[in-house]
């Protein structure tokens, strides 16, 4: 019986790559048999089995997965013009705990000081994406 109890965290999807009010948080949950993608009103976005998605890290740090024929682009950080996480996303993410951080969790200087870590963060969801069961493509 395994004992992972998954991962949650807040991060950014970008449903347009030019016009950052369309770039929402979303609350993304990996449990070892489930990848769960929720907007701000926690209405479900996607909901796979990680060994059903295709991910890959840009060399900017965002996070491009493809799951039942669709692309979902992830950030670690929104755009100026984006809305913040809803309260309903923040206590889901408390209550469903963020697991423990991963080893690419911590970013360089230039990442923190430029980005806010955004990118290191799209680093380790994508490494527990893969630990997973999910493609590299």
């Amino acid at each position: 019986m395994s004992t992972d109890t998954g991962h949650s965290g807040i991060v950014y999807w970008r449903r347009s790559l030019w016009n950052g009010a369309h770039c929402e948080p979303v609350l993304v949950t990996l449990r070892p048999d489930s990848l769960h993608v929720r907007d701000r009103s926690l209405s479900t976005v996607l909901q796979v089995d990680p060994h059903a998605v295709s991910a890959r890290l840009s060399r900017l740090g965002t996070l491009v997965l493809k799951a039942d024929g669709r692309r979902y682009a992830l950030a670690g950080r929104g755009a100026s013009l984006s809305p913040a996480p809803s309260a309903e996303q923040q206590r889901a993410s408390e209550h469903a705990g963020s697991g423990s951080r991963g080893p690419a969790a911590s970013g360089g200087v230039v990442d923190q000081l430029l980005n806010g870590g955004a990118a290191a963060r799209m680093r380790d969801w994508y490494a527990r994406l893969i630990a997973a069961g999910a493609r590299a493509s």
